[in-house]
C-alpha cells in the first residue's frame, strides 16, 4: 500500500506564545513571592513539545503503554527462568544471549532507519514484538514450560529492539525544534520511569498471583494499544538524500562517533558504568535471600523512582552547558550507590541506595540524549542511534551476565560491591582519557550541527544543480 504523504508538522512557538509566563503574572506579587515563582519555574518539568507537536504526542502515548507493559516482562522473564531453575547463573545468561543480537541489529536498524519511513519501522517491529508475546504466554501455559523457550524469546525481543530503537530515537528530532531537546529527554524519561515503577510492580503481582502467563498477556495488550496510536501518526521519510542501506553507510555512521570526542565519551562511560555497577540479575536472587519473594518487584522498581524524582525537576538541565563534565559525575554517583546496595543492612537501606543510583542514571541520560539530539546532524541520526543502542543496552546485558557469574563464584555482596567500586574507576580513567569530553559545550555542539546542516543542504543543492 502506498505511504501518506508527508504532511507539514505543527508550528512550533517559543514558549511564553504558548503559556502565561508565571513570573511575569507574578509582578504585583512580593518580591520573596516572584522568587519562589522563578525558582520552581526554573527546575519545573517543560511539557512544551507535548503541546507543539501533535506527532510527538501520539509516539509519546503509546510508547507509555508499551513500555509499561514490556518493563513487566522484563521482571517476569527472569522471576519465571530462576523459579525453573534456581540458578543466578541462568539468570545472568538470559542477558548474554540478547548482547550478540542487539549489537548486530542496532547497526542494521541505524542504517534502515536513515533509509526508510521512521513511523514504518515502528509498525513492524511493534507488530512482531507482541506476536512473540504471544509465544511466551502458549510456553507459560504447558504444564512443563521450556526453558529454552525463554532464551528464543529474549533474543528474538533484542534482535527487534535492535531493528526498532534507532528508528525511535531518530524521529523524536524530526517533530520538534533542537532547542526543545532538553525538555524532550527529560519526557522521554519521565515516560520510561513510570513503566520502570509501575511494570516491576504489577508484573511482580501477577506473576505471583496468577502466573506468567496472565503478565505476558497483559503486556501483549500494550502491544496492540501502542499499534492503534502509531497509525494515526503522519509518515516521517528519510532525510533528503538518504543513503541506501549499505556497510559503507553504517562505517560513515562509525567513523563521525570516532571523531566526534563527546560522542565517544557518551558511549564509553555508559558501558563502563553498567557493565560494572548492573547489579539486576542479582535481585531474584536478593530478594530471595531477604525471605521476601514479592519484594524483587520493588528492587526492580527502586531506580526508576530515583530517576522520576530527577526528571521531574529536571527544569534546571536547560542552564547546564557543561554537559559531558555532567555526565561523568552522574556516573561515577551510579556506582558509589551499587556501592551503598551492595553494603545495604536491610531492605530498606538497600531500596533507597538504589533509589540514588537511579537519580545518577537519569542524570547522565538525560545530558547524553541532549548530547546525541542537539549536534547529530539528520542524515546520520539513525546510524548514530544504532551505536547508542549499542552503547546503553551492551553495557548493562553484559554487565548482567558478569555479575550472575562473580556471585556464583564469589557471593552475592562481592559481585555488588566489586561492581560499584570498578565502576568508580573506570569513570575516572575515562575522564583522564578523553579530556575534550569533560570540557565539551552544548552550545558550541549545536552551532555545529547547524553549520554541518547548512553544508549539506548546499551540497545537495549544487548536486541536483549540476
Amino acid at each position: 500500500m502506498e505511504e501518506q504523504p508527508t504532511e507539514p508538522t505543527e508550528p512550533t512557538e517559543p514558549r511564553t506564545h504558548l503559556t502565561p509566563d508565571p513570573v511575569a503574572a507574578a509582578e504585583g506579587a512580593p518580591g520573596a513571592g516572584r522568587r519562589v515563582r522563578r525558582l520552581a519555574r526554573s527546575v519545573a518539568l517543560d511539557l512544551t513539545p507535548l503541546r507543539v507537536s501533535r506527532d510527538y504526542r501520539l509516539l509519546f502515548a503509546g510508547y507509555a503503554v508499551t513500555f509499561f507493559g514490556s518493563m513487566m516482562t522484563f521482571v517476569v522473564l527472569p522471576v519465571q527462568l530462576y523459579e525453573l531453575t534456581g540458578s543466578t547463573l541462568a539468570v545472568g545468561l538470559l542477558s548474554a544471549v540478547e548482547v550478540v543480537p542487539v549489537i548486530l541489529m542496532a547497526f542494521v536498524g541505524g542504517t534502515l532507519a536513515d533509509a526508510v519511513d521512521r513511523r514504518l519501522m515502528l509498525r513492524v517491529t511493534e507488530s512482531l514484538l507482541a506476536l512473540g508475546t504471544l509465544g511466551l504466554v502458549y510456553n507459560s501455559l504447558l504444564a512443563e514450560p521450556r526453558v529454552w523457550v525463554l532464551y528464543v524469546c529474549a533474543a528474538g525481543f533484542a534482535t527487534l529492539n535492535g531493528l526498532q530503537r534507532p528508528s525511535l530515537d531518530a524521529m523524536v528530532p524530526r517533530l520538534i525544534p533542537a532547542e526543545l531537546m532538553p525538555s524532550a529527554a527529560a519526557l522521554n524519561n519521565i515516560r520510561a520511569e513510570i513503566g520502570m515503577i509501575g511494570g516491576p510492580v504489577v508484573g511482580g503481582m501477577l506473576v505471583a498471583s496468577f502466573g506468567p502467563a496472565v503478565a505476558y498477556f497483559v503486556d501483549f495488550l500494550t502491544f496492540v494499544a501502542c499499534l492503534a496510536l502509531l497509525w494515526r501518526m503522519r509518515s516521517v521519510p528519510p532525510p533528503a538524500g538518504a543513503e541506501r542501506p549499505s556497510v559503507r553507510s553504517a562505517v560513515e555512521g562509525l567513523r563521525y562517533a570516532w571523531r566526534r570526542r563527546e560522542l565517544l565519551g557518551t558511549y564509553l562511560v555508559d558501558i563502563n558504568a553498567m557493565f560494572f555497577g548492573m547489579p539486576m540479575a542479582l535481585f531474584p536472587a536478593v530478594a530471595a535471600g531477604l525471605g521476601a519473594p514479592a519484594s524483587v518487584g520493588l528492587l526492580y522498581a527502586a531506580p526508576a523512582v530515583g530517576a522520576l524524582l530527577v526528571s521531574l525537576t529536571s527544569g534546571w538541565a536547560r542552564h547546564v552547558n557543561r554537559h559531558g563534565l555532567a555526565v561523568a559525575l552522574a556516573a561515577g554517583g551510579w556506582g558509589l550507590a551499587v556501592v551503598g546496595f551492595g553494603l545495604a543492612p536491610s531492605l530498606w537501606a538497600a531500596l533507597l541506595f538504589l533509589v540514588l543510583a537511579g537519580a545518577a542514571d537519569m542524570i547522565s541520560g538525560l545530558f547524553r540524549m541532549t548530547i546525541w539530539n542537539q549536534t547529530i546532524p539528520d542524515h546520520l541520526r539513525g546510524r548514530l542511534a544504532g551505536i547508542e543502542m549499542v552503547s546503553y543496552t551492551s553495557g548493562p546485558l553484559l554487565g548482567n551476565a558478569r555479575a550472575g557469574a562473580v556471585a556464583q563464584q564469589f557471593g552475592l555482596q562481592t559481585s555488588v560491591v566489586s561492581g560499584g567500586l570498578l565502576c568508580v574507576a573506570g569513570t575516572v580513567l575515562l575522564a583522564v582519557l578523553l579530556p575534550s569530553f569533560l570540557r565539551y559545550d552544548g552550545r558550541e555542539g549545536l552551532a555545529r550541527k547547524r553549520a554541518e546542516e547548512e553544508e549539506r543542504a548546499a551540497a545537495l543543492g549544487a548536486a541536483r544543480e549540476g
